[in-house]
């Protein structure tokens, strides 16, 4: 009896947890779909080795997630879906009263413009199978706000209303909508904070370091592959920092 092929999208995957998460997910057999805005030759590279090390197909796609024109032409492609990782992402640090209109725009876009866009072209794509996961990659800020962050708390924040909402929405199809929501995780987002702030913000963690994202790709295959049952939750995962 030959096993039904596995399929998968992942935005955001050049570096951080989304490479992490097309790592893990392309060692159980998924073929998939991985996205990036600008880094081209890396996502291509990380494409290959895939391929290589674990027999399975991986198609490569410049595009903005933010961009509706863009997210078309990536669902161009995609014919079978099984799981749908929204990590595509930006942060922004600044005070509000100095942030212009098109900073304000562009986090809206990448964070959470991006999850509508994906999730209208992969509904009906779920809905063929009458099932599918979708997880979105939140933050603790979406449900706590930051000071300095008030787009990016924002955007996240939205995101978990879009995911509870959705999930109620898509439950009597057996497609189930949840989300991670990340505390700090070591990854380039964080490549604006000084060492002496990184570990300042260590200090508040009562795990006491950063989470990796071996550790954040592990939590979204978890949640890809939870009880049926489980849906229209954000799951945090924090060291214990905003609990």
């Amino acid at each position: 009896m030959s096993v039904p092929e596995k399929y998968a999208l992942i935005t955001g995957a050049s570096r951080g947890i989304g490479k992490a998460a097309a790592e893990l997910f392309s060692a159980h057999g998924y073929h998939l779909i991985l996205t990036c805005s600008r880094s081209v030759k890396e996502l291509e590279t990380l494409a290959v080795e895939l391929e290589r090390t674990h027999g399975i197909t991986c198609l490569p796609v410049q595009a903005d997630m933010g961009c509706e024109a863009d997210v078309e032409r990536l669902f161009a492609h995609v014919h079978a879906l099984d799981i749908l990782v929204n990590n595509a992402g930006m942060a922004h640090f600044g005070l509000l009263s100095q942030m212009t209109s098109a900073q304000w725009h562009q986090i809206m876009a990448v964070n959470l413009d991006s999850c509508f866009y994906t999730c209208r072209a992969a509904i009906p794509l779920m809905l063929q199978k009458h099932r599918g996961r979708i997880i979105n990659v939140s933050s603790v800020w979406g449900a706590r706000g930051a000071s300095m962050e008030t787009a990016y708390s924002a955007s996240k924040g939205g995101m978990n209303a879009f995911t509870r909402a959705l999930a109620k929405e898509l439950a009597p199809s057996n497609i189930q909508v949840n989300a991670v929501a990340c505390g700090l995780i070591d990854t380039a987002m964080n490549a604006c904070l000084s060492p002496e702030d990184m570990a300042s913000l260590q200090e508040e963690i009562p795990a006491g370091r950063a989470g990796t994202p071996a550790e954040a790709a592990r939590l979204i295959y978890q949640v890809a592959h939870a009880p049926e049952y489980m849906t229209g939750q954000i799951i945090t995962l924090d060291g214990g920092w905003q609990t």
